[in-house]
């Protein structure tokens, strides 16, 4: 793989600050795999949830969601990188309010589903 382009501009930020936003772009991959491992959860350890085509249909979407989200979150940590090394303000990110919305209605679904299958 070759070096992005942003890494040849500016100048290099404290070896600190870029630590964080590494440690801040992993634990977005772990949120990537735990929305795979939902989803393969729900597929093959609950299969009485709820009806397989809703079940696939929520699998398939978590998986989705969670393959975007490992995307963005690389797009999002250069963008910082980027940022840091020029000395402009950190971009904002609608991703954070985007996961918040998914987070909270998949609880949502997933407990009146739970209620329903009993």
């Amino acid at each position: 793989m070759r070096e992005p382009a942003w890494r040849r501009t500016g100048k290099t930020p404290d070896y600190r600050f870029s630590l964080a936003n590494e440690r801040t772009f992993l634990a977005w991959i772990r949120t990537s795999l735990a929305l795979l491992a939902g989803a393969i959860a729900i597929d093959q350890l609950a299969p009485n949830i709820a009806p397989q085509p809703v079940r696939i249909t929520l699998c398939v979407v978590l998986s989705f969601i969670g393959a975007g989200l490992a995307v963005l979150s690389y797009r999002r940590w250069g963008l910082m990188e980027a940022a840091m090394r020029n000395n402009q303000a950190l971009p904002f990110s609608r991703v954070l309010l985007f996961m918040t919305i998914v987070v909270a209605v998949a609880a949502i679904g997933f407990a009146v589903l739970i209620l329903m299958a009993r």
